[in-house]
């Protein structure tokens, strides 16, 4: 585990980092020497019974200095590592000369989200992991921070009421329906809308923002940001209908044949839990990750006097995944009270698919990973409460087809761990609501909607993108099926 270094640490040596280069002409030679600024955080144990932002995002002096590490790369690979291509060395050009306001313009040209996206997006594994600095150190990690400057000047621009409403095409007349507020479908918004485009958003629960605010926790995510952008879309002049379940309010061929609306856009996102299959998992006090972290973010279940929901009260928590929704759920343990939290993955740490700073911030605030094991079993009381979990242990063999070794049970190696909760995260399958309710409507095998190259469905006028066709995958992806599917259906009500 890293030491951690105060915010006070972190400011002082930026400070002297940005004194060493102001208003000189920097060598590539000189860029590979300067050190990469750390994200500041709080500190551990006390953020670990708190709701607030975890990272605190970079001072002025950290975002000059960082940006100055970028090499302006000609032939720019972090670009092709952007699920959306924003012009990635030209807004760090504009930090790096503390144009802050023109940094975030030039990314707003082709994402409208940058203060959701410097936060979540695994940049690591996108442009991050193409980035030249990064492959000169062969270490990733020492890439240019380019998630973290585009936080830093959403944050600057929003912070000093500095943002503007985005323009929009003369009206056209056309109606377009979006079902799902999650990034997708905001995406699928923003740029029909700035066509011209009439366009309504039917949210199924009662708030806007999809996974960014039932799924990601306030400590990664501020809820404030995500309303934030979303007012933004209402300022455009997109309609929103919380509430409104396509498939049960009314269907998508009610709105098609009996509203008027002229395309439609399927965003609903990949909601339905995996569980493991094993005796015991009906339980009380297990979970799936999604309800558990609904009832926290959505339902506020850590404000007891406030909440939309009881607060389930635990003081082991267990923990059966080892992707990102794994950390929320364990790192939001704590936040409801545990006094401890384990997370039982079946892999190793290489393994993992979590972002390893998310892991590395879960080991910070406490919670226990137990590699190697896998449960088989959850045991109950008299009461029908849980009160543990039986597991196998077991070793890595060979390779599966996604490269990573397969685990293989180590035979008589059952043991016991003592919990009362048990969250289960091993992601989401597609609900099968839309398919069923729409003729027509394909899919595949897992229930993923089908599309084209350009995101259209089996059925004309409809496209479709997001989790709903990708399977869980992440916001940033999520958008860029947005934008494909965007510039299709405003190419097809031009013809229309």
């Amino acid at each position: 585990m890293s030491e951690y270094i105060s915010f006070e640490q972190l400011a002082k040596s930026a400070n002297e980092e940005f004194a060493k280069i102001n208003g000189k002409t920097l060598s590539p030679k000189d860029r590979m020497a300067i050190p990469q600024q750390i994200m500041p955080t709080g500190e551990p144990k006390a953020r670990a019974r708190q709701m607030s932002e975890v990272a605190l995002g970079y001072t002025k002096e950290q975002a000059i200095v960082e940006a100055n590490r970028c090499l302006q790369c000609k032939n720019q690979p972090c670009v092709n590592g952007c699920p959306v291509n924003v012009p990635i060395p030209q807004f760090i050009a504009e930090v790096a000369k503390g144009e802050f306001k023109k940094a975030v313009d030039i990314i707003k040209t082709t994402n409208l989200l940058p203060a959701i996206c410097g936060r979540v997006c695994p940049q690591e594994k996108q442009c991050q992991g193409l980035c030249t600095v990064g492959k000169t150190y062969k270490d990733a990690e020492k890439a240019v921070s380019i998630g973290r400057l585009e936080r830093f000047v959403a944050d600057y621009e929003r912070e000093n009421n500095l943002q503007t409403v985005p323009a929009v095409a003369a009206e056209t007349g056309k109606k377009v329906a979006i079902i799902g507020s999650g990034p997708a479908g905001l995406t699928v918004a923003a740029d029909v809308r700035r066509a011209g485009h009439s366009v309504t958003i039917f949210e199924a629960f009662h708030k806007a923002g999809g996974v960014m605010i039932y799924g990601i926790p306030e400590f990664r995510l501020p809820k404030a940001i995500v309303a934030k952008e979303i007012d933004m879309l209402k300022q455009m002049g997109v309609e929103f209908k919380t509430n409104f379940l396509v498939g049960r309010t009314g269907t998508l061929p009610q709105l098609l044949k009996e509203q008027g609306y002229d395309a439609a856009f399927i965003g609903t996102g990949a909601g339905l839990p995996k569980f493991m299959g094993i005796e015991g998992e009906n339980f009380i006090g297990v979970f799936s990750a999604n309800e558990y972290l609904t009832r926290a973010n959505l339902m506020k279940a850590y404000d007891t006097e406030k909440a939309c929901t009881p607060l389930y009260k635990a003081k082991h928590v267990v923990v059966v995944g080892g992707g990102n929704v794994a950390m929320d759920a364990a790192r939001m343990g704590y936040r409801l009270g545990a006094e401890q939290v384990d997370v039982v993955y079946r892999r190793t740490r290489n393994e993992m698919p979590a972002r390893r700073e998310e892991i590395a911030h879960a080991e910070e605030e406490g919670v226990n990973f137990r590699f190697l094991e896998n449960p088989v079993k959850i045991l109950g009381d008299e009461t029908g409460h849980v009160k543990g979990v039986e597991v196998l242990s077991y070793e890595l063999g060979e390779p599966d087809a996604s490269g990573r070794r397969s685990p293989v049970a180590v035979a008589g190696s059952e043991h016991v761990i003592d919990c009362d909760a048990v969250i289960v995260a091993l992601g989401n399958g597609s609900n099968p609501l839309m398919v069923k309710t729409t003729p027509g409507l394909n899919a595949d095998a897992k229930g993923h909607i089908t599309v084209n190259e350009t995101a259209q469905t089996s059925i004309e006028g409809v496209w479709a993108g997001g989790d709903i066709v990708l399977g869980a995958a992440t916001v940033i992806l999520a958008m860029g099926e947005g934008r494909t599917a965007a510039a299709s259906i405003n190419e097809y009500l031009k013809n229309k």
